[in-house]
């Protein structure tokens, strides 16, 4: 069957936090000891990781974790643990928490506005499913592409979050496609891939840092495309 629309998700898919030097200049332990660059990459995964618990949580943390893409104010408070948990001494927690759900800085990957502007283009119609607690859609704004997207469905205002297949058939049934007419593009096997159980195509690419995945997106509608 033709497709007809694609779906996409918006961290490690089209845009991605990326690691700024700077964010680290005076980052240190409650110690006083410097965090080191794995240190800085694993405060960074941490930050983003799609799925998964990324540590070890108080009961008092848990609902929040559990329920973190939901609420902006769960958001926060188990964010702010998590980089606690990680060393991050509380104000530099904050300031990294407030960058992270600062959309000016999100990096596109190279290729996401020629993609999305391709699809415009060719008629197919184009949505993105996010499990997020902010709103993403100044990214897109940010780099004028806001134009080609003809759904957003974030998860704090659906009230449900992938791999809840409500998301899925939602976003179809607002770009008026069968899911058997969709693809959906995104960086989890677990979150993204569930798109596959109401029928729809998946395509997963690795959320890499962007320099490095400069034609994820174009492979990944390559078939679409033609």
């Amino acid at each position: 069957m033709t497709v007809r629309a694609v779906l996409f998700d918006f961290s490690g898919t089209l845009f991605r936090l990326e690691e700024d030097e700077s964010w680290f200049t005076d980052l240190a332990d409650a110690n006083g000891t410097p965090f080191d660059l794995a240190a800085q990459t694993e405060v960074m995964r941490r930050m983003t990781a799609p799925v998964g618990q990324v540590v070890k949580l108080a009961p008092e943390f848990q609902h929040a974790w559990e329920n973190r893409d939901l609420d902006p104010a769960l958001h926060r408070k188990v964010y702010l643990e998590v980089l606690r948990s990680s060393g991050v001494v509380d104000g530099q927690a904050v300031a990294l928490y407030d960058r992270m759900i600062d959309t000016d800085f999100w990096t596109p990957y190279p290729d996401a506005a020629e993609v999305l502007r391709r699809l415009h283009g060719a008629g197919i119609k184009i949505g993105v499913i996010s499990n997020i607690a902010f709103d993403i859609r100044p990214a897109f704004e940010r780099i004028g592409i806001t134009r080609y997207v003809d759904t957003f469905l974030l998860s704090y205002l659906e009230g449900a979050i992938k791999p809840d297949p409500r998301l899925f058939l939602r976003a179809c049934e607002r770009l008026g496609v069968a899911p058997e007419q969709a693809l959906m593009v995104g960086d989890s096997e677990e979150a993204d891939g569930a798109a596959a159980a109401v029928g729809c195509r998946v395509a997963i690419v690795d959320p890499v840092p962007t320099a490095e995945r400069p034609k994820g997106l174009v492979t990944a509608v390559g078939g679409v495309l033609r």
